[in-house]
């Protein structure tokens, strides 16, 4: 069974903790993981690209040339797109990228990543993890005892000072336990949790 360590809220360690093998110890799936970050970053896509084709361009209403007896290639509008100012080909328009993915395959992907920062001791849990003012000094001032590095916060809820504290910090996002992002935990070095978010990942996401 993994374990994870327990800090106070100013980053001295008080114990340790152990996790669920549902959700912290289960053999990561690379394939699913993929899958769920490959799905956020397409879900993230504006899709405002957007070109003219050769119906769209202004002019080219004219045949340039008559269709015979100037050795020259047959040409039906100067808006074709082998022309200088011609239309696009294939020209991209505004679509949406974004598409679904089942619920299993994302609590499964979410499960591997959590294992696999259990896995390489990278989860750390903080006893009563809020602030009474909005101090991002002693926010920086945890995250540096227990050397969490680029991180994700997670909070038993929406915690306010401890978001205005960290919004500034590089590298660092927060997120209640009930939302959690895949490609966040990916993306970051480790886990920070509040001891009663843990009990709440572990009760929603096993």
């Amino acid at each position: 069974m993994a374990k994870a360590n327990v800090y106070d809220i100013t980053g001295v360690q008080t114990g340790d903790i152990q996790l669920s093998d549902a959700v912290f110890g289960i053999e990561p799936n690379e394939a699913a993981v993929h899958a769920v970050v490959k799905n956020h970053l397409a879900n993230c896509r504006q899709g405002t690209q957007s070109a003219l084709t050769r119906a769209e361009v202004s002019g080219g209403g004219k045949k340039p040339w008559r269709q015979k007896g100037t050795g020259r290639a047959r040409q039906g509008s100067t808006r074709s797109p082998q022309w200088t100012h011609g239309g696009v080909v294939f020209a991209p328009k505004p679509r949406s990228y974004s598409y679904t993915l089942n619920k299993k395959l994302k609590r499964l992907a979410l499960k591997s990543v959590l294992s696999d920062k259990a896995a390489k001791n990278a989860v750390y849990v903080v006893d009563g993890l809020d602030l009474d003012e909005v101090k991002t000094k002693k926010m920086v001032q945890l995250l540096t005892a227990i050397d969490a590095g680029k991180s994700v916060v997670v909070t038993d809820g929406v915690k306010q000072n401890v978001v205005l504290s960290a919004r500034n910090i590089p590298g660092v996002v927060t997120t209640p336990a009930t939302i959690l992002s895949v490609y966040d935990i990916v993306n970051a070095k480790s886990l920070v949790v509040d001891k009663a978010a843990l009990a709440t990942i572990e009760e929603v996401f096993q």
